[in-house]
């Protein structure tokens, strides 16, 4: 079952530096989206043509003033259908710098992940979308988990990246197996046979990566590093033990959340020199300063981009309480973002705080995932399918206000079960995000 999301932290000191924390909390990265990897993957697997089987469970997954005009995300960027030279400008920023490495133009990217339920290629394909990314979680360890989906063992990330490449996008792949044994339950990291296993599909993964042999993202462990700063003695990650120079492959790498993260990107520069890996902050583990800090002892500036977790959820689903939609945040507080940025919380104070992330962890372009589909009201809540929510239309009519703050990418996908998708979103998505391109947002 989902984790009740922790609301998001906001200090309200003068409103020009009032920061607002709403990367998605303890509920964001949860098990449910796991079952819609395995569900994803049966659908690309039948895509792909392939003759292997796959196992489906049930469908589940996991925004600016009130005019439409949108003169920020106006660019004299190149539009989507523009070459692609794969080589950045030199003394391109570092978004800019990953986004020709990926393959694609200097403008921020748009990407798609789980859809409560819905086909994501079915969509792209009927509605004509023109995707950058296309995002599934790789879950579990032990029983059912994601190496079983398909055979041979992890043969789902080959399925999966031609899936995403048939559609014209990067395959991303949301890494989350610490979540196996319980939603912040950190005991496997004491278990050698536990951890050896999770190596093994670490390796998995990243051997898959290199067969596909193209660009490819890999979101790692959302919501872990946010429990380890918590569990660790002071929020010092060298202080909470984990079996990682068991592994050959980290043999020299200390037995540590730091050598957690140091040993994940070994293994990606190893086996895959075309991944490209990112951390996700939690910004429910404490305030932002310390995490940055917890961020920057675990080597997260090491990586390729940051993770920018937005609300996994649809805003009215958590007005709702809709416990039957997984939304009940247990906290009073305000979800939904004023458009405007004249009332608290805002857009202005969100992407206030995600700058923090991009300056204050390496000056590593961000990549805002899991970001809500829901549809713009004046009433708050919703029902199932339809909760609303504003980030899209937020997003994507304010889109030089992302590259201004570091952002490379936007992937937008449901938390849960029973969000608004991008099928029951009265096509807000299909015209958002085409208008968008045809006067796209140069990357920064």
């Amino acid at each position: 079952m989902p984790h009740p999301r922790v609301p998001p932290l906001l200090t309200a000191a003068a409103a020009a530096a009032c920061l607002i924390l709403c990367a998605c909390g303890s509920g964001s990265s949860d098990s449910a989206s796991t079952d819609a990897g395995s569900s994803a993957a049966s659908s690309i697997a039948g895509g792909a043509n392939s003759s292997t089987s796959s196992t489906s469970s049930s469908s589940s997954s996991g925004s600016g003033s009130g005019s439409a005009s949108s003169s920020s995300s106006g660019s004299s960027s190149s539009s989507s259908g523009s070459a692609v030279s794969g080589v950045a400008p030199s003394g391109s920023s570092a978004a800019v710098q990953l986004a020709a490495k990926l393959g694609k133009p200097n403008r921020l990217l748009l990407g798609l992940g789980a859809q409560s339920g819905a086909s994501t290629p079915a969509a792209v394909l009927s509605q004509n979308l023109k995707v950058d990314i296309d995002e599934i979680y790789l879950g579990g360890l032990g029983a059912g988990d994601w190496t079983t989906w398909n055979s041979p063992a992890g043969a789902i990330v080959g399925i999966f990246s031609a899936g995403a490449e048939s559609l014209g996008a990067v395959p991303m792949f949301t890494l989350y197996q610490m979540a196996a044994i319980g939603d912040g339950n950190l005991s496997g990291l004491n278990s050698s046979s536990w951890m050896a296993s999770y190596w093994g599909h670490v390796k998995l993964m990243f051997q898959g990566i290199a067969a596909f042999g193209k660009p490819t993202l890999v979101n790692l462990e959302p919501d872990f590093w946010g429990y380890a700063q918590n569990l660790a003695t002071n929020g010092d990650p060298t202080k909470l033990f984990a079996y990682v120079n068991s592994n050959p492959d980290c043999a020299t790498l200390s037995n540590d959340i730091v050598g957690v993260a140091g040993c994940l990107i070994a293994m990606a520069r190893k086996y895959a020199p075309l991944a490209y890996v990112g951390f996700p902050p939690s910004d429910w583990s404490g305030d932002q300063p310390s995490v940055i800090a917890f961020m920057n002892a675990i080597g997260a500036q090491h990586a390729d981009f940051i993770t920018a977790q937005t609300l996994d959820r649809d805003a009215g689903c958590y007005e709702a309480d809709a416990v039957a939609s997984g939304c009940n945040p247990q906290h009073v507080t305000v979800w939904y973002l004023d458009e405007t940025n004249t009332t608290t919380p805002n857009y202005t104070q969100y992407l206030a705080s995600m700058q923090n992330y991009h300056t204050g962890i390496g000056g590593l372009p961000l990549i805002f995932w899991q970001t809500p589909m829901g549809v713009p009201s004046s009433t708050p809540g919703g029902s199932a399918f339809h909760f609303r929510d504003n980030h899209v239309h937020y997003f994507l009519t304010h889109a030089s206000e992302l590259t201004a703050v570091g952002g490379l990418a936007v992937v937008f996908g449901t938390g849960n079960d029973f969000q608004t998708n991008i099928t029951t979103d009265g096509g807000q998505f299909q015209s958002l995000s085409g208008a968008y391109l045809a006067a796209p947002a140069t990357l920064r």
